[in-house]
């Protein structure tokens, strides 16, 4: 799996330990990790056990997670990656995270429409998948910026918090 892709703002580079601080400034505020499927972190060190899942998960080829790097500022401005591959259905499943001091420039689309370059053209994957919470407006609004095609909702399939979640499917194929 390539360990770093470039668009024309961003570093998509695989995660890597010296990453947590950043990526704790991200995960510890409560509106990025709202619709995570992780409480709001309090302490780096949850970032790092978060790495070394995410890292440990890449080395049996089962995800692969990016730190995503604003080329004009070498800032660490969120993540985004395949959470899960299924390379003998060519498909992988995104997903994705970025610091509120940058919602709303588009770096959420540019960031995944790298991935999916990345899947379709060079690993010939066939399907990218995104579960989104349906209250989650703004992670839609990125798909249907990209032209994901919605599935339908999933009723009480996961559970976050706590708590059974539904979530919302979307998707796009290498021939949409």
């Amino acid at each position: 799996m390539i360990k770093e892709i470039q668009t024309e703002r961003l570093i998509l580079r695989k995660m890597k330990l010296s990453d947590s601080a950043s990526l704790f400034k991200i995960w510890s505020n409560p509106e990025v990790t709202e619709f995570m499927n992780i409480n709001t972190f309090t302490d780096e060190s949850q970032a790092v056990e978060m790495i070394e899942i995410l890292n440990n998960l890449s080395l049996e080829n089962r995800a692969i997670r990016y730190s995503i790097v604003e080329m004009e500022s070498n800032r660490i401005i969120g993540s985004c990656g395949y959470n899960a591959i299924d390379s003998s259905n060519a498909k992988a499943e995104i997903g994705y995270d970025i610091s509120k001091d940058y919602w709303g420039k588009g770096y959420a689309p540019e960031a995944i429409q790298s991935l999916m370059d990345y899947a379709f053209n060079i690993l010939k994957f066939n399907r990218i998948e995104a579960k989104v919470e349906p209250e989650n407006n703004n992670s839609m609004k990125v798909l249907q910026k990209l032209n994901f095609t919605f599935e339908g909702t999933m009723r009480k399939c996961e559970k976050s918090k706590g708590k059974f979640i539904d979530l919302s499917i979307f998707s796009k194929l290498a021939t949409d």
